[in-house]
This record gives C-alpha cells, sequence and structure tokens, in this order.
C-alpha cells in the first residue's frame, strides 16, 4: 500500500504545471468534450507507466544493494531540483488530427516521453519492486492532476498556486531520495 501511495503523492505534486497538465488544458480547449480527452489521457499514461514500470522492475534486479540505493537516492534529488523549474513549450504542441480520444492519447503517450513522471514511476518501481502498486499509483496520480485541467480548463489552472505546488513536489523528491540514501530500502 505504502508503495501506491507514495507513487500517487509524488506523481500528482510533480504533474501540477508540468507540459502534459498544460497539453489536458489544451486538449480540453480544443476538443471541448472531456469523456474521450480523459479516457485517451488514461489509456495512455496507463500504457507509459507500465513500460516504465517494468524499466524500472528490470534495473531494479540488475542493480542491488548500495549501488542501487545510491542510484535511485540521487535520482529522486536531482528529480527535486528538476520540480522547481517550469517545463517550456509543452503548451505549443499540438494534438493530432481524428477525434479528441485519438489526439489525446497519441499526444499524451508522446509527450510523457522522458518526462518527470515517466522517469519517477521507473524509480519508484525500482524502488518498491512492486510494478502493479507503481503504475497504478502513478496513474492515479496523474490523473488526479489531469482530471480538474480537463474539467475545469484554463481558469482553475491561473488560480493554482503552481509555484508552491512545484516547491511542494521538490520537497517529496527531495524527501524520497534521502530516505532512499539513508533510511534503508
Amino acid at each position: 500500500m505504502e508503495a501506491f501511495f507514495v507513487s500517487a503523492v509524488v506523481v500528482a505534486l510533480a504533474e501540477i504545471g508540468d507540459k502534459t497538465q498544460i497539453l489536458s488544458l489544451m486538449l480540453a480547449a480544443r476538443f471541448r468534450r472531456a469523456p474521450p480527452v480523459l479516457a485517451g489521457i488514461l489509456l495512455a499514461t496507463l500504457a507509459n507507466h507500465a513500460a516504465a514500470g517494468l524499466m524500472g522492475m528490470f534495473f531494479g534486479t540488475l542493480l542491488t544493494g548500495a549501488s542501487l540505493r545510491w542510484l535511485l537516492g540521487l535520482s529522486f534529488v536531482s528529480f527535486s531540483l528538476w520540480a522547481l523549474f517550469p517545463e517550456r513549450g509543452g503548451a505549443r504542441r499540438r494534438a493530432l488530427g481524428g477525434g479528441a480520444f485519438v489526439a489525446a492519447l497519441c499526444a499524451f503517450f508522446v509527450a510523457e516521453l522522458g518526462d518527470r513522471t515517466q522517469l519517477a514511476t521507473i524509480g519508484l518501481a525500482a524502488r518498491f519492486g512492486q510494478l502493479y502498486a507503481v503504475v497504478g499509483g502513478t496513474t492515479l496520480g496523474m490523473m488526479l492532476a489531469n482530471i480538474p485541467a480537463v474539467l475545469i480548463g484554463g481558469r482553475l489552472a491561473e488560480r493554482l498556486p503552481v509555484r508552491a505546488i512545484r516547491l511542494a513536489a521538490a520537497f517529496v523528491f527531495a524527501g524520497l531520495g534521502l530516505l532512499t540514501l539513508f533510511g534503508g530500502r
């Protein structure tokens, strides 16, 4: 249960103000049909994070002991620094044609490649060694951050304290890094 909860919180915080959340706002504004946009985001996230989780499980079996602990700990500390800076250029990406679902599915999957939430999923899967809990948690976190973006649109995004949320995400990543480095598994 810890892997699921930590994964959900980490990704929900990391997603606030991220390029994929901006993409969610853009898709909602363009198509004005929340259900197919949300379905595309959900399916893209599941596919992307399942692949990332499998990669994390693989690396978790290759590296053991102190080497895994240091690699993961330093990765999470790096994510905390990365979380402090807003991503640029995501709002300019154009959704693909073919309807709201296909556009959301394709655009979201591609935008999530190499994103900090995908990299966090790799690290969380390697740290916890629980594929289903991590993928379920990171997917839930992604949806918790993106459902309001799709349903409420730009008005909500303008009122959220994005800087404070970005700092909270950095704090969570730093805490996970320090816990991994100095607190055992």
